[in-house]
């Protein structure tokens, strides 16, 4: 049978079937990173009535465990900024950590919860800072996570 041209050939059918797999797949996977935004915007909810504006940025991914992965972002003398962490695994244990460009650890409070984790930073000047989350442990091979910030 012929629509619009397509023929019922194999190749036309695998190739219809490797396209609706790369959807669901991208699908299956921007579902658990915006889990693990929503978690990490759940831990920044006590932190936006203190006065804190949560940017639109965020960061995210997928990590081994024991593995880290370092965000660079620029940081300006004059404010206070929280880093939430959230993971879409409520059983992992992840953690960010802040370090300054001579590699200093440069956070002045952290927190982690169930899977959920945080740092605060009040930068005494303004640069390049490093922003390192790991998954230290999880129930999965690959665990997604999601790094969403605010500042005052």
């Amino acid at each position: 049978m012929n629509y619009v041209g397509i023929t019922n050939s194999t190749p036309v059918k695998r190739y219809l079937l490797l396209v609706f797999s790369v959807f669901w797949a991208a699908g299956a996977c921007m579902a658990n990173i915006d889990d693990a935004l929503t978690f990490a915007l759940e831990a920044a909810d006590p932190y936006v009535k203190e006065g804190f504006t949560v940017r639109e940025d965020y960061w995210g991914g997928d990590l081994p465990v024991k593995s880290t992965k370092a965000v660079v972002h620029q940081l300006f003398k004059g404010n206070e900024y929280w880093f939430w962490m959230g993971t879409d695994q409520k059983t992992a244990k992840i953690s960010v950590h802040i370090y300054d460009s001579e590699g200093r650890l440069a956070e002045v409070e952290t927190w982690q919860k169930a899977h959920m984790a945080a740092a605060r930073i009040v930068p005494k000047k303004t640069g390049s800072y490093y922003l390192i989350v790991e998954v230290e442990k999880s129930p999965q091979e690959r665990t997604y996570w999601s790094l969403a910030y605010g500042f005052r």
